[in-house]
């Protein structure tokens, strides 16, 4: 007896002891985060090899939280965010955002809060986040909000709105099927709305209230400057405008029937082509040949302008019934750049003019400025720091400019997310985000396998090519959270969450059963700001029940404490998926989310503790 006894005590010990490393590590680690001082991902990675090198884990369990299905699911989420934003999507539903909230800030940061708790509580808060993503984006470069201001808001929208139905997040369903399984009671698919519609309002609340106060004024370097005048600014730089002509095709025109490539403007001098048109004004030419009514954009001399429509039987168009050429220039289908030869580049000495164009016609010169004067007509030598304004299809942009010979000034890709709202692919990308909604609404396939499939048809349906796919993912929020896995695993592993949470519920036992469930739900949300809710809610949901049944009430009421105080994970960003995606489009730091966390913790600690008792009698 006595040998098993001081075995056991060996154990015991033992277990203590690996309790007090792994405690030490995370606060060693929460520490580091605050200061900021090293990068957010090398403290987390640090604290996963600490666990390991002091023996509280193995190495399969240190470095299993890179391959985490968690991983995978942010990883593809925020490849369809990318494809939605690349779509032009975010950019459409960015502007029709604004267009009903007006100048309002607050009106719009209620506005974006709301559609994404919906979203979040029809597929779940990491597919709202990934949806809502592009969306806030939009309106914070359009609008010139500091992101930093709308970032915490949409997540703690999606973290809030999780709790409107059953799907919102993986803790509803494991309290309803603990619930079912342990024959308390059966919770409806939409009465988690009872909860859900007070939490997300008093959250809306909070942030119009104390937002400004209490989020920090910061823009992130992610997020891009606003791109949304960007074809009017070239326009007005190289002077497009100036001798500006539109030729509108006749029946009798020797174009008819020519491509593109044969317009040819050189017995013309100081006549330039800038663009071929459909019929329509607006839309750049994409057939192969010229028809009847098709537009001829070009700059020059009256004087030569009166001869080409005379000899080409053109008829000339008046500048204000066109339109903007800024609009004509940059459209769904085609775009505008501005590049620099660079030092040794192999384009230095070439000849090239205006209205040269590539040998498939999807690439036109406009202009070429020397030093801030325009070069004019005729062909000129290319000269390190020449300036070159480019227009074409964003396909032949994206192919040619990614040439290390030029150097683009500002990025084709990163203006049409912006610029072009639903661009090419939209109508796939919508599509893809509607069949990800299917898959998760109904359970059809595992978050993360659905997540991967839709981030799969991206690519294969064009939305993106390959190396967009790789640029839309930020690996570093990948690092951080297969990192901070490994510290979840040893709290559950060493048995410090359910230790915590055994200490409070003896503490509070005797002070009734709306004391243990605040207990519950501190102990719970206390946790979920260091491992992941669901596996906070694993370990606090066996607690629960066991102390239901010591003190003689229904499990249901402190199950649902749980559930909320898993979900409350509002302190730190590292916390859940839905924070960790906005952190870096935020720009934020470790210590901006406990402010408004706090508050919005508090508040649900309230609802917690007045509304379940109410509606779910113990």
């Amino acid at each position: 007896m006595g040998s098993r006894g001081r075995r056991l005590r060996i154990a015991w010990s033992s277990r203590m002891a690996q309790i007090v490393i792994t405690l030490s590590i995370i606060f060693a680690a929460m520490v580091l985060f605050a200061w900021n001082r090293f990068p957010a991902a090398v403290v987390a990675v640090a604290a996963s090899l600490a666990l390991y090198f002091t023996g509280v884990l193995t190495m399969n369990e240190t470095l299993g939280g890179f391959g985490d299905p968690v991983v995978i699911l942010i990883a593809a989420l925020l490849a369809i965010a990318s494809g939605l934003e690349t779509a032009g999507v975010g950019a459409w539903a960015g502007q029709l955002l604004m267009r009903h909230t007006g100048s309002n800030e607050t009106l719009r940061i209620v506005a974006i809060m709301i559609v994404a708790a919906v979203f979040s509580g029809l597929i779940g808060m990491n597919g709202a986040v990934a949806a809502m993503l592009p969306v806030t984006v939009a309106v914070a470069v359009r609008t010139g909000m500091a992101s930093s201001r709308i970032m915490i808001p949409l997540a703690f929208a999606c973290l809030t709105g999780s709790k409107l139905t059953l799907l919102g997040t993986p803790v509803n369903v494991i309290a309803a099927t603990q619930a079912d399984e342990g024959g308390v009671e059966h919770i409806g698919f939409f009465e988690w709305s009872v909860l859900g519609i007070p939490l997300l309002a008093g959250t809306i609340v909070a942030t119009v209230l104390f937002g400004r106060s209490l989020l920090p004024e910061r823009r992130s370097q992610s997020i891009p400057a606003d791109f949304s005048a960007h074809a009017q600014t070239l326009v007005e730089q190289y002077r497009l405008e100036d001798g500006l002509h539109h030729f509108r095709v006749r029946q009798t025109s020797p174009y008819i029937g020519k491509t593109k490539g044969e317009v040819d403007l050189s017995n013309y001098a100081g006549l330039q082509l800038i663009a071929l048109l459909e019929a329509d004004g607006a839309t750049p030419l994409q057939r192969a040949q010229i028809a009847e009514g098709d537009l001829i954009l070009a700059r020059g001399e009256a004087e030569m302008a009166g001869r080409l429509a005379a000899d080409m039987h053109l008829a000339v168009r008046e500048g204000k019934e066109a339109g903007s050429v800024a609009d004509v220039l940059l459209s769904r289908s085609s775009g505008l750049a501005e590049v620099i030869i660079p030092m040794r580049s192999k384009m230095i000495g070439q000849s090239m003019f205006p209205g040269m164009t590539t040998e498939d016609g999807d690439l036109m010169v406009l202009a070429i400025q020397r030093g801030g004067t325009e070069m004019g007509q005729e062909p000129v030598a290319l000269r390190a720091g020449d300036h070159l304004l480019l227009q074409g299809t964003w396909k032949a942009l994206d192919q040619y400019l990614s040439d290390p010979k030029v150097l683009v000034v500002d990025s084709p890709e990163v203006v049409q997310k912006q610029a072009v709202a639903l661009g090419p692919g939209a109508r796939a990308a919508i599509a893809i985000l509607l069949l990800l909604v299917v898959l998760l609404a109904f359970d059809i396939a595992p978050a993360p396998i659905a997540a991967v499939i839709c981030a799969a048809l991206m690519v294969l349906t064009g939305v993106l090519t390959l190396p967009q796919f790789y640029r839309g993912i930020d690996w570093n929020t990948c690092i951080l959270i297969g990192a901070m896995i490994p510290p979840a695993t040893a709290m559950t592993k060493t048995g410090a969450a359910a230790l915590m949470g055994d200490y409070v519920v003896t503490a509070l036992g005797a002070a009734g059963p709306h004391a243990v469930l605040a207990g519950i739900f501190i102990v719970s949300a206390t946790i979920s700001q260091f491992i992941s809710n669901t596996s906070a809610a694993l370990v606090m949901m066996p607690i629960g029940l066991a102390t239901a049944s010591e003190l003689g009430v229904s499990a249901l009421p402190l199950m649902l404490g749980v559930a909320m105080g898993a979900s409350a994970s509002f302190l730190t960003p590292f916390a859940n998926g839905v924070s960790l995606m906005v952190y870096g489009p935020g720009g934020y730091r470790f210590g901006d989310f406990w402010r408004l966390g706090l508050v919005v913790i508090v508040w649900a600690l309230i609802v917690t503790v007045v509304v379940i008792p109410l509606y779910w009698k113990f």
